[in-house]
């Protein structure tokens, strides 16, 4: 969509742009901060008026909410330190249906305790191949990931599992809170989490779990040293004396 619309304002093709996102989220997954990144062979003049015309061309379900220009080396995805999702859980025979787009419904009751002593576990650098829902053939990186805080709060029948980490797999979230709330229901003890984490084995995981579904959760924060985001003081300049280097963009939207 996003890719779409700076076509439009560019008058350029997709090939030229190079649009990179921080991060893919799933069908009904919602971001509160995605940053995307973009380039021109144009020094963009007025970065307010581009702004405007972003949003004003975009759905209304989607904001950009800063736009600034960015070093030649910045890359949305890899220059990431980390990030922050949120999962939400509505806890209640009934559906609260001011939430059925942004919480996970779930009728049975869930104990806080035995979940916050599982989560101790996933905390820490870790294989996390029995969460992801990825192949080993195709996953080039490895399946090491640092968890640096998975906290578990409760209000008024709402649980927020909110979870940092320098980076995740895909699905990895999703499988970790639904491993969580097997756990909650008190179908498996705290100790399963360190079980399936060590075996690397999806299947153990499919066997007792299944992946929270993709509407409670959120992307929160996508985490960037602040020196990745300054871009050199000065002028672009060329032999003409006229701006005609490529200009890069990051924007943070929702």
């Amino acid at each position: 969509m996003l890719e779409g619309v700076l076509k439009r304002i560019t008058k350029l093709e997709r090939e030229s742009l190079l649009v990179v996102g921080a991060s893919r989220t799933d069908t009904g997954v919602h971001a509160w901060d995605q940053v995307a990144q973009f380039q021109t062979p144009f020094h963009l003049d007025d970065l307010q008026s581009f702004h405007s015309s972003l949003n004003g061309l975009l759905p209304s379900d989607i904001r950009v909410r800063e736009i600034a220009a960015v070093p030649p080396e910045f890359h949305a995805r890899y220059s990431a330190k980390g990030k922050i999702y949120h999962y939400k859980v509505h806890c209640n025979p009934i559906m609260d249906p001011f939430q059925l787009r942004y919480a996970h419904h779930v009728r049975e009751r869930l104990n806080i305790h035995v979940m916050r002593e599982a989560a101790r576990y996933m905390v820490g650098e870790h294989d996390f191949q029995a969460l992801a829902n990825v192949s080993n053939k195709i996953m080039k990186g490895g399946f090491v990931r640092k968890i640096h805080r998975l906290d578990i709060t409760e209000k008024e029948k709402n649980f927020l599992f909110e979870v940092e980490g320098n980076g995740f797999l895909y699905k990895q979230v999703r499988n970790m809170v639904g491993l969580l709330l097997v756990i909650g229901k008190e179908l498996l003890p705290p100790s399963a989490v360190q079980t399936i984490v060590t075996s690397k084995c999806r299947k153990l995981l499919a066997y007792h779990a299944t992946t929270a579904p993709p509407n409670g959760l959120h992307l929160m924060r996508v985490i960037y040293d602040e020196a990745d985001l300054n871009p050199a003081s000065g002028p672009p300049y060329s032999s003409s004396g006229i701006f005609r280097t490529h200009s890069k963009c990051s924007l943070i939207f929702q």
